[in-house]
C-alpha cells in the first residue's frame, strides 16, 4: 500500500459489523494496513473530517453521503456495509409511556441520530406507510434549545439516556444501542422499521474522497480486500460478530458491548461490493420524502 496507516471513522453500530470483524481478526493487518479506528458521530461529521484530511475512510449512512454528493462534495462510495433486517432499526418509547401505537406519535418529538439522516428517512417512511402524516411529527433541530449545541443531533451512545430523561417522546435506534437501551433503561419497542417501502433497506456504506482514491489505489484495494472478507464472515458467522463487538478497544463509547447484549442483538446482512440498483433505491426514497429536491443518479458517486 502507498499508505500503511489509515485513520478510519466508522459509526459503531451493527451496520459496521464487517469492518469490526476484519479489525478484530487482523484482516487489515494481513494486507499491510494499520487501522486507527475512531467512532464517527455521524456521516456528516465524518465527511467533513475526510475533506480536511483527518480521516482516510469513513463508514456511515447512505442518506448523509448522498446529501453530500448532491451538493458537490467529492466523495466516492467504495463498498456497501449493511442491509436492514428485522429488529436492527426500531422506534422505542419508555416504560409506562402513553404512546402505544404509531398514531400516538402525532405531535410528539422523536429523537434521531442527526437531522434528515437515515433514521429520519426510515421513521417518516414507516409513519406514512401506516397512514400518519410525517409533518404531524416533530424531530429535534438546532432551533430547539435542548439540542442547539449538537445541531439537533443525538449521538447514539446518549440516545437512551435522552429518551429516559423525557426530552424526547420516542427514539429511533439501531443495534447494539437498542438492546443496551432495553437492558439499561427498560426501553420499549414501538415499531420495527424493517417494513413497507423500507423492507431490506440499504443502511450504511464506506466512502473516500475521489482525490484520496486516485492517490492511494493500492491502499484502497488492500482495504477492500480485507473488508470483503470481514463482510463475508459477518454475514455467515454470528459468533464472529459477537466476538468482534465484545472486544472493541476503548469501551462502550467506541461500540464495545457486553456478552449478554452481543448474544441477543439483531444483525443486518452484509453484502460485498456495490449494487447500483440497491443504492439508487435510497436516493429515490429520499426524493419521495423531500430530502432531495430532484431525483439523483447515484452512479456519479460510486467507485
Amino acid at each position: 500500500p502507498e499508505k500503511a496507516t489509515l485513520n478510519v471513522g466508522v459509526v459503531p453500530a451493527m451496520d459496521s459489523a464487517g469492518f469490526f470483524v476484519a479489525l478484530h481478526q487482523g484482516l487489515f493487518a494481513r494486507e499491510g494496513l494499520h487501522i486507527n479506528y475512531a467512532p464517527a458521530i455521524s456521516s456528516e461529521t465524518a465527511v467533513q473530517e475526510q475533506l480536511q484530511g483527518k480521516l482516510d475512510i469513513s463508514g456511515g449512512n447512505y442518506v448523509s453521503y448522498i446529501q453530500q454528493a448532491v451538493i458537490g462534495k467529492p466523495i466516492e462510495l467504495i463498498s456497501e456495509a449493511s442491509i436492514m433486517q428485522p429488529g436492527s432499526q426500531v422506534i422505542y418509547t419508555v416504560p409506562g409511556s402513553k404512546i402505544t401505537t404509531l398514531n400516538d406519535l402525532n405531535g410528539k418529538l422523536i429523537g434521531v441520530n442527526a437531522p434528515n439522516n437515515i433514521d429520519y428517512l426510515l421513521t417518516v417512511s414507516v409513519l406514512a406507510e401506516n397512514g400518519i402524516n410525517p409533518k404531524n411529527v416533530r424531530f429535534p433541530t438546532a432551533s430547539n434549545p435542548a439540542f442547539a449545541k449538537t445541531g439537533g443531533a443525538i449521538p447514539f451512545p446518549t440516545m437512551a439516556g435522552v429518551l429516559a430523561s423525557g426530552a424526547i417522546a420516542a427514539a429511533t435506534m439501531p443495534e447494539p444501542f437498542s438492546s443496551l437501551a432495553m437492558q439499561n433503561q427498560g426501553a420499549v419497542p414501538l415499531a420495527d422499521l424493517n417494513q413497507g417501502a423500507t423492507t431490506d433497506f440499504p443502511i450504511e456504506g464506506y466512502v473516500v474522497t475521489k482525490s484520496w482514491a486516485e492517490k492511494y489505489p493500492n491502499t484502497l484495494k488492500r482495504f477492500l480486500a480485507a473488508l470483503e472478507k470481514g463482510q463475508e464472515i459477518a454475514d455467515t458467522n454470528r459468533a464472529a460478530v459477537e466476538q468482534a463487538f465484545e472486544t472493541i478497544k476503548g469501551g462502550g463509547p467506541n461500540g464495545q458491548v457486553p456478552s449478554g447484549i452481543a448474544a441477543v442483538m439483531a444483525l443486518d446482512t452484509y453484502p460485498i461490493g456495490i449494487d447500483r440498483t440497491r443504492i439508487q433505491r435510497v436516493a429515490d426514497v429520499m426524493h419521495q420524502f423531500g430530502l432531495l429536491p430532484d431525483r439523483f443518479n447515484v452512479g456519479s458517486m460510486l467507485l
